[in-house]
């Protein structure tokens, strides 16, 4: 199992505070942070490469035994895709196995204001995708859209068989969906089948006034089915790669019992709600971490701590 950079932000800061100079997130640096955790690879901006930095990142990932996967930004427009084109190329030199995006700005819940704010986002978010896919179809290079709090699942799977290429599928991230009130098993069976990329993470779960929290946690410590959800990615997918995505953060709230966060949803049954609030009550947790409430060496003590027991559960209980 490798990491997604937005694991590391605490270690990133503390990290430029004693040199402004060094980024954790650059490429190389993120890679060998990776490598000495014990991780095997990282999911990472890479930007546009020199041919010598390229051949660098490569021959490091390769001597280890490293995956690398690109984090890319779809082409806005048609004036967009040459700088799009340029990303794509260079994450080939590295040997990516893909490149991980999102089609749709914020949390649905709390970006938009009305339904056709979000049709007006989801259609540019569609272009954009659009745009993209024939140039992953020149490189052959898998774009993995991450189900970011936006589409529902039968929405975005309708969009792959849209767009209809081998190349443009998921990044199936296993507990966003849940905020969107779609059953955690049933969003990873539905888009396993489309799958170049997963963010591994759990969820701690709790009830509050206006709905539920959903927090970030070490893997294993939460309300999700690891196991089973690993099986089926395997089952569809026997050469994908798993990258951890969590987040030391307080947790999100989801403010389901509110009139504002159904204003997008103007089709989701009562029956969804209610299984959802369930799921919350049987897997109720006490283990949410409020990180605010912490000074900066205690959060980069969690947030370590997260990353390591993850990568430890993924070793010992996953086979990852």
């Amino acid at each position: 199992m490798g990491l997604v950079v937005y694991c590391s932000k605490a270690r990133r800061d503390a990290l430029r505070a004693k040199d402004p100079e060094f980024d954790l997130y650059a490429a190389k640096n993120f890679l060998e942070h990776c490598r000495s955790l014990g991780a095997g690879g990282m999911q990472c901006p890479l930007g546009v490469l020199e041919v010598d930095e390229s051949r660098e990142l490569r021959d490091h990932a390769d001597e280890h035994g490293l995956y690398i996967e690109a984090i890319v930004k779809l082409p806005q427009d048609k004036g967009d895709v040459e700088r799009f084109d340029t990303e794509m190329k260079s994450a080939v030199s590295v040997g990516a196995r893909a490149a991980r995006t999102t089609i749709i700005p914020g949390r649905r819940y709390e970006f938009f204001d009305s339904l056709e704010m979000f049709r007006k986002f989801d259609a540019l978010g569609r272009r954009s995708l659009e745009l993209g896919a024939p140039i992953a179809d020149k490189y052959r290079l898998p774009i993995a859209v991450e189900n970011h709090k936006d589409h529902r699942d039968d929405q975005r799977v309708a969009l792959f068989e849209q767009i209809s290429s081998e190349f443009v599928g998921a990044c199936v991230d296993t507990g966003n969906s849940f905020a969107l009130l779609e059953d955690p098993i049933e969003t990873v069976e539905k888009l396993a089948p489309w799958a170049h990329s997963v963010h591994l993470k759990d969820q701690a779960l709790q009830l509050y006034d206006e709905g539920f929290l959903l927090g970030d946690i070490p893997l294993g410590q939460g309300g999700l089915d690891l196991k089973r959800m690993v099986a089926i990615l395997k089952k569809a997918k026997p050469t994908i790669r798993f990258t951890l995505e969590l987040i030391t953060r307080d947790p999100l709230k989801v403010p389901c019992l509110t009139e504002k966060y159904w204003k997008t949803f103007p089709d989701v049954p009562g029956s969804d709600l209610a299984r959802t609030l369930r799921t919350v009550r049987q897997h109720s947790s006490e283990r949410l971490q409020y990180i605010s409430k912490m000074s900066p060496v205690e959060q980069l003590a969690r947030e370590d701590a997260n990353v390591r027991e993850s990568i430890d559960y993924a070793r010992d209980h996953l086979g990852l």
